[in-house]
């Protein structure tokens, strides 16, 4: 990332609506916060831990550029097929741009490559595709390549001036947070990016007293939007880069100090800003950095810069959290809420019909898995229906880690209306109370048994309860529901890292990895695993390797080949023996049988493990990401620099 005065105004002016907004100095928008006396805290504090932390410009690298396909439809409407996270919102902006009743839009749901929060809001390709659709008469595929892609949309870089106050026995007493974030040529979600950062901020750390303010500015690049995180990884690596930086100057284990300050179970968390604040009712922090540190050898880990010779090694470590949804007592600044419809077909199999997205994080799986439990039914008879927005109830995204959290909670809250009336029904065919039923799983059938309790001559299967309710002409047994969350639980996660850096090349190895996580109830434990080992190598890329660059001009010196835009390959990650990972036992009340999110949790504190790692392995701090050879030599040689002026 670069940051240079900008030689003209990016826009003069907005348009909002009829509206035109003047732009000064390349301004977006700006948000300030105070909370209780920053000031006084810093005047009084015993210790003060600071620094400038910046975070480069990258692109989301997922494995499918954006697409779409456009049919025109002869009542005038269309038929879409496209790349996003949000079907539902997809079809609103499109008729609002093209003026057509919504019933005439149907966005089809379709299975996507990924795209850690590219897709969020609708993609360019979308509208122009339907525009040319609408004037053609004619079906249109649009595909960007991957170059056009790289051009297309980016994480948010940072640059984070950050002070953190605190008293001699190391409880923290304030914080000071000043972000400027490039946003890019356009605004997509600037004013709720400068709102999440201070949220991550306050909800890692108990900090009475903060100062905040938050800028986005305009540039003449790609486009920033959510990258898995939204902002997280680049405020978390500022935040636990100086809660290592407080503990090295207090003498107090990283891991202790962690424990003694942060948000935990009954206190109040911002979430993802301060529309949000929740408190926390499920905690597996003390679990997971206790465990962690076991299976990482933290006890054992070298003094930092106590070690000579070529290669070099160090271990450090990270906490971090992402909320389960945006989900609040009140709204906050994003709309957040789910739905789903569940049937029992006539031979007692279920479907569920949803508007989540799948990104390939096994979404769905976990969603047939919660449906299929709260009926009692094998999980294979559990279909999660193809649908599009016709056949579907809204759901706001697959964003914000909310995807089994809010997403399964609907169909989940669903299900459990459907039980109700399947034993309802049950009752009125067996001529005995709903309350003297229950359901439960027949193991040598495979079925879901209804049985009255002390008569066990009197059973149905659901099966046999369907196929009655179809051949009297009675009904379909099924329910739809509409789902808000009223809070979005944190998803704690913990990662260490084992590091060799080579320092005559500056290169630098994993030599291990241990991530653990507290999702609450997992769902799917492979998939889980894949995900906190999928967010380590991802959080690898940010922390050492990726860095987009632009010329004065706005373009990309890689000019978007994946040749030259350099992400992790095999070479640079580690073996999967290397990696271990694991899981903190809790129970989230307010999740789906207990479940919260763990996506985003999983990359968020990789990048400030790995800084803390080269730390512990050279004795110099590095402030600056990517950590790439280069950074590495030229800060050994100003080491060497140093210490040769040092009088003798």
């Amino acid at each position: 990332m670069r940051w240079h005065r900008a030689p003209q105004l990016v826009h003069d002016i907005i348009d909002w609506g009829d509206d035109e907004i003047a732009v000064k100095n390349n301004i977006a928008c700006m948000r300030s916060i105070e909370d209780g006396d920053a000031g006084k805290a810093f005047d009084e504090a015993d210790i003060v831990a600071q620094g400038t932390f910046t975070t480069p410009k990258i692109h989301h690298m997922q494995l499918e550029p954006k697409t779409a396909v456009c049919r025109p439809e002869p009542d005038g409407g269309l038929t879409v097929w496209a790349t996003t996270q949000s079907i539902h919102n997809v079809r609103i902006l499109l008729g609002q741009i093209f003026d057509i009743p919504l019933s005439k839009i149907d966005v089809r749901r379709t299975p996507i490559g990924g795209t850690f929060g590219s897709s969020i809001q609708m993609n360019p390709p979308i509208p122009i595709c339907a525009a040319l659709a609408l004037k053609a008469q004619r079906p249109v595929k649009l595909s960007l390549t991957r170059e056009e892609d790289m051009n297309n949309h980016t994480k948010y870089a940072s640059h984070i001036r950050l002070k953190l106050a605190a008293s001699r026995d190391g409880t923290l007493t304030g914080a000071d947070m000043e972000l400027t974030t490039d946003i890019g040529a356009h605004n997509i979600q600037a004013y709720s990016y400068l709102g999440v950062c201070i949220g991550w901020l306050v909800s890692l750390y108990k900090m009475p007293n903060v100062r905040y303010q938050g800028t986005a500015v305009y540039t003449n690049k790609a486009p920033s939007c959510a990258m898995r995180g939204f902002g997280s990884p680049q405020v978390t690596f500022a935040v636990e880069s100086l809660m290592g930086e407080l503990a090295e100057k207090l003498g107090i284990d990283p891991i202790e100090l962690r424990l003694k300050n942060y948000i935990g179970k009954g206190e109040t968390f911002w979430g993802q800003g301060p529309t949000v604040r929740t408190v926390v009712e499920s905690d597996g922090v003390p679990e997971l950095l206790e465990r962690g540190a076991e299976m990482i050898g933290w006890r054992d880990r070298p003094a930092p810069d106590s070690q000579s010779g070529r290669h070099r090694r160090g271990i450090g470590m990270a906490r971090g959290f992402h909320t389960s949804s945006a989900g609040a007592p009140q709204p906050g600044d994003v709309i957040d809420y789910s739905g789903a419809m569940v049937k029992i077909n006539e031979d007692g199999s279920v479907d569920v019909a949803s508007a989540v997205v799948d990104h390939g994080g096994g979404t769905f799986d976990a969603i047939a898995a919660l449906v299929a439990e709260a009926l009692c039914v094998p999980v294979d008879q559990v279909n999660v229906a193809p649908g599009g927005t016709r056949s579907t109830i809204y759901d706001v995204a697959t964003h914000a880690s909310r995807g089994v959290y809010a997403g399964g909670g609907a169909a989940l809250k669903a299900a459990l209306k459907v039980r109700q009336e399947l034993l309802e029904t049950a009752a009125r065919f067996m001529a005995i109370e709903p309350e003297m039923l229950s359901i439960q799983p027949d193991c040598e059938t495979g079925e879901a048994l209804i049985t009255a309790e002390g008569r066990p001559d009197v059973r149905m299967t659901i099966a046999e309860v369907a196929r009655r309710c179809w051949s009297e002409s009675s009904k379909t047994i099924a329910a739809v529901e509409s789902y808000r969350p009223l809070t979005g639980p944190p998803a704690y996660v913990a990662v260490f890292v084992e590091v060799e850096v080579d320092t005559w090349t500056g290169a630098i190895r994993t030599v291990r990895a241990v991530s653990g996580s507290d999702s609450g109830t997992v769902i799917n434990l492979d998939l889980a695993s894949g995900q906190l080992e999928g967010g380590l190598l991802q959080g690898a890329g940010f922390a050492l390797y990726e860095d987009a660059q632009w010329d004065r001009h706005g373009r990309l010196y890689s000019t978007g080949s994946m040749t030259d835009a350099k992400i992790p390959g095999i070479v640079e990650s580690p073996f999967t023996g290397e990696m271990e990972t694991f899981f903190a036992d809790t129970y989230e009340p307010n999740g789906p049988f207990g479940a919260k999110g763990i996506g985003e949790a999983a990359t968020n504190p990789v990048a400030a493990a790995y800084a803390s790692a080269v730390h512990n392995a050279l004795g110099v701090r590095f402030y600056s990401l990517p950590i790439t050879p280069e950074k590495v030599l030229a800060a050994l040689n100003a080491n060497r620099d140093s210490a040769e002026r040092e009088p003798s």
